[in-house]
């Protein structure tokens, strides 16, 4: 549905000049650019309860932050207001597309699409952000400045609600218009305001932190029950101060911890686990009267069933030496290593007909797991 082009560069030639090096300005990146939605769809959106939402205003440049869900729009004013809407491509499929002409970025790196809507004057002030993102300018024009990182830039908080940065010097200044698209690095100043009213599209990428695989590492670990194995010593042997830890010892400890590092499969189903959970939860639908697996077989022998996968699924799969670890939603599942070509359909693509799959040659592996993905409601007909 939508064609995306980086000005007359490749999309290698981004990866190596601007990817999480520098900022770009793509002018007319998606030609003829049609929204997916309107202010009126985002603001239904914003009604729900397991959506997050926010509205920010700037009056007199005093900043308020306020979270949805909401049940009226008063706060969103004639101007300096805006409504941000997380996740959208896990409740609308229309605007679910727009991530895909990002996925020469690996699946597993891509976040989520959050839309905003604003008023003239809307924004949420100068910050920045620790992940890449390409913004989408949809109806309207907003202004924009981006400038380079700067480790001397403060940072601060407005109604304890809002982190922005102090002014910047800009690399960028343009007003963007329906179809251009900013790309902003990790630790880019930048701020934008409406010139008029206007939707705007963020397709954001995850990075995580130590931090957070180590604790994420850590509670694996705790679920698995691994990490039974206990220090030992041995070769213990008298020494002089009863209180000192000595640096053998320092070593044998970050040595036991190491291992579970070091756990190939251990690791790997952890990974998959973490990398593969969505962004929040899914708005499943599973099917009132399972498939077998029969069933789904004989489906894939059909030449006129296509296969959808719900917006918001997040599917991939590691190789191994003896099968396949296919992760779906935080799920994971193995299959042969012969399988390939159709695992490559669940993680590369959000659909597919039943030729393609029947090319593959699915083993019966495969097609139980396709099976429960069907019967969950992640993939439907």
């Amino acid at each position: 549905m939508y064609q995306l082009k980086i000005n007359d560069l490749s999309e290698q030639e981004f990866l190596t000049q601007f990817w999480q090096k520098k900022p770009l300005l793509i002018k007319q990146g998606f030609s003829n650019f049609q929204d997916p939605l309107d202010a009126n769809e985002l603001a239904g959106l914003a009604m729900e309860d397991s959506i997050e939402s926010r509205i920010v205003t700037n009056h007199n440049n005093e900043w308020q932050s306020h979270q949805g869900p909401f049940e009226d729009f008063e706060q969103l004013t004639e101007q300096h207001s805006t409504l941000l809407v997380q996740a959208v491509d896990h409740w609308h499929n229309d605007a679910a597309q727009l991530l895909e002409p990002f996925r020469f970025i690996p699946n597993w790196r891509i976040d989520d699409l959050m839309i905003s809507y604003s008023t003239p004057g809307g924004g949420v002030g100068p910050h920045l952000d620790q992940y890449d993102v390409f913004i989408i300018q949809g109806e309207g024009k907003r202004h924009w400045r981006v400038g380079l990182p700067d480790p001397s830039l403060k940072q601060f908080t407005q109604n304890k609600t809002l982190l922005q940065v102090e002014a910047f010097t800009a690399v960028i200044d343009c007003i963007l218009e329906p179809g251009d698209i900013l790309y902003i690095p990790p630790g880019c100043p930048h701020e934008g305001y409406a010139v008029e009213n206007a939707l705007n599209y963020s397709v954001g990428f995850r990075a995580p932190n130590q931090q957070d695989l180590l604790s994420s590492f850590a509670d694996h670990i705790i679920d698995t029950e691994s990490g039974q194995k206990r220090y030992t010593d041995h070769n213990l042997t008298l020494r002089e101060s009863k209180g000192e830890l000595s640096d053998t010892e320092v070593d044998k400890v970050k040595v036991l911890m190491q291992a579970l590092l070091n756990d190939h499969t251990l690791f790997k189903q952890w990974l998959g686990t973490t990398l593969s959970q969505p962004k929040h939860d899914m708005d499943l639908m599973p099917v009132e009267q399972p498939f077998s697996a029969a069933q789904i077989a004989d489906a894939i022998n059909s030449d006129d069933i296509s296969f959808e996968r719900l917006g918001g699924t997040r599917a991939i799969y590691q190789q191994t030496a003896d099968e396949l670890l296919v992760s779906v939603n935080g799920e994971n599942y193995s299959v042969p290593n012969s399988d390939l070509n159709a695992v490559k359909l669940l993680t590369d693509f959000t659909g597919f007909n039943a030729q393609q799959l029947k090319n593959t040659a699915p083993s019966l592996v495969f097609i139980e797991i396709f099976t429960t993905l069907i019967n969950e409601g992640i993939w439907f007909n």
